[in-house]
């Protein structure tokens, strides 16, 4: 699954698949699916009070960095090209996402 979210002006593509939590883990030495509990709690009381910044940020760089390979290896290499990077607007649309992968997944368990 694909989605087109517009940062700072510029077009990002963000991409989740089965080895998003794989490549999540690889990277950060972290679980994916406890980063987005959390980030969704926040994004559920509608207030983004992201109590981990930098599980956010992760979470993004990496579907980012899936959609397109020729992003920079680094979280701040990436960041570093946005002046600014609003939670308000990305966290949804990277709920969404996970979201809708996680749907098709179970959809095509039941085939």
């Amino acid at each position: 699954m694909e989605k087109i979210v517009k940062i700072d002006g510029k077009d990002v593509k963000f991409k989740a698949s089965a080895s998003t939590l794989r490549i999540y883990r690889i990277k950060f030495k972290s679980d994916l699916l406890v980063d987005l509990t959390k980030l969704s709690a926040s994004a559920k009381k509608g207030k983004y009070e992201i109590p981990d910044l930098e599980s956010f940020e992760n979470v993004a760089y990496i579907m980012a960095k899936q959609a397109d390979p020729s992003i920079p290896d680094s979280v701040e290499d990436w960041l570093d090209q946005f002046s600014t990077f609003a939670i308000c607007e990305i966290l949804p649309a990277i709920m969404e996402l996970w979201g809708d992968n996680m749907a098709t997944m179970v959809e095509s368990k039941k085939t």
